[in-house]
Order: C-alpha cells, then structure tokens, then sequence
C-alpha cells in the first residue's frame, strides 16, 4: 500500500499522512468497486428486460436478494471506514501535542492576498497585538511598546519549520475567509475572521531542492492567484541558523 501512495499521491512529509492517504486510498477503492459493481449491474437489467424477451412490462424486476445484500455490504463497509478508521484518526490529529514532545508554536494569519507568520523568538511568547496598530509596515499590529515582541520574527509567505518537531500553527484570518492548505503536510484548514483556530502536524522530512507551496485553497477574491506561499523544512541545525539570521537587530541602548 506505501508503494502505491507513494506512486500516486503528492509527496508526504508529515506524521500522519500515510493513515490520512491510506484512508483515502480505501475510500476510493470502495467508490470504485461501487462504480464497476452497478455499472454491470446496470448492463445486467438491460439485457434481463430486453424487449425482445418482455414484450410486456414487468413491474416486479429482479426477485432475488442480490441487490439488498450488497447495499447492507456496502453499509458495513462504510460504517467499518467512518468508525475503525476516519473517527479514531481525527480524534488523534485534533489533539495538541504533548508539552513534553517540545512543539514550535507559530501564528499564521491570512490576508488580501498574503500568508503573515509570527514567530514568538527565543523566550516563546508572542508579543501583544492591536488591530489599531495595523499598517501597511505592521501587517499583525504588533505593539512596539511590549517588550515580549522586540525578539518576535515576521515573514510574508515563508514558513520555515523544523523536522521531527510537532508544530503548533495558530491560524487567523484578517478580512474574509481563506484556507490554509500545505498538501505536504496533509493540512487543509480554514482561516475564519473573528476566530483563531489550532492546527497540528509534525514534518518528518526536509524539502531539499523541493519547493513544498502554502496555497489557499478558498476562493478569497480577485487576487486570490497570488495568495501563493512556500513552506521549508530544516533540520533543528539549519532552523536554529534561520531564527538567528532573522531575528530583529537589539534595541539600541540609552
């Protein structure tokens, strides 16, 4: 099965696509067992009550129970998929991840037509935010006068994560609905105005040479073409060089 998700579907690079792709591996064989099963079936009544073997209409049609034990089959089926195997998978994905694992936790907030990302710097925590301190050089608000932000890092469209760490993605959205989309991480979530809402994976794998994109996958306006991004994995070394390149110059003393 590996194998043929790996054929078939987009490169996966986080903990838990290969459940979330082998459970949409087994729905789609499911939908195509159904297609090939009626379509057959179908052909069948057409030769069965063929005019030249009832000249007459018959309104009773196939007597036996075929179709009935099929259809309670393909219930059980169903029910199996929805209980054994989607509903315990979601219930993992939606839970956080343990403090003990040491999760990065990151603020996304979308925009007309931009992906914000916030990192909290070296002591963790996200400076304050007012919506009245929001400028065309200030995109979150961010309120210089808070000490806990001075070490804060921002970037437009570039998320860069490390490897073998959960992440913690905090997603808000500042004008209309979006959704943020990392098909590499097996990650689709909508941005909701009003609302911040948590998103958890863990990338298990460096991009390399690979370009890895944050899409919107929600219609959010004229411009929604170009609410393009780009997602990079590092490893912990390389993330950690990132941070520092990007971190805000000192605030000047006296």
């Amino acid at each position: 099965m590996r194998e043929f998700l790996a054929r078939y579907m987009p490169t996966d690079a986080s903990a838990h696509g290969q459940n979330l792709d082998t459970i949409s591996a087994l729905v789609h064989w499911l939908m195509f067992i159904l297609l090939v099963g009626w379509g057959l079936y179908f052909i069948f009544v057409l030769w069965r009550f063929r005019a030249s073997r009832n000249p007459k209409a018959s309104y009773h049609g196939v007597k036996s129970k075929i179709s009935t034990y099929s259809e309670a089959g393909i219930v059980v089926v169903e029910a199996i998929l929805l209980i054994g195997f989607s509903i315990p998978a979601w219930s993992r994905w939606v839970e956080p991840p343990p403090a003990g694992s040491n999760p990065i936790e990151i603020r996304v907030v979308a925009e007309q037509f931009a992906w914000n990302v916030h990192y909290p710097g070296p002591d963790g925590v996200f400076g304050r935010v007012d919506s009245s301190l929001v400028s065309a050089t200030n995109p979150l608000g961010l309120d210089p006068a808070d000490r806990k932000g001075a070490d804060d890092i921002l970037s437009i469209n570039q998320l860069h994560l490390p490897v073998n760490r959960p992440v913690i993605v905090r997603l808000s959205s500042k004008d209309v609905i979006h959704s943020f989309a990392l098909p590499t991480m097996r990650v689709k979530q909508d941005a909701i105005p009003g609302m911040e809402i948590q998103v958890y994976f863990t990338p298990v794998r460096t991009n390399g040479e690979e370009r890895w994109e944050i899409a919107c996958a929600q219609l959010c306006g004229l411009g929604h073409y170009r609410m393009r991004g780009f997602l990079t994995v590092h490893t912990e070394e390389e993330f950690a060089a990132w941070l520092g390149e990007n971190a805000p110059a000192p605030a000047p003393v006296g």
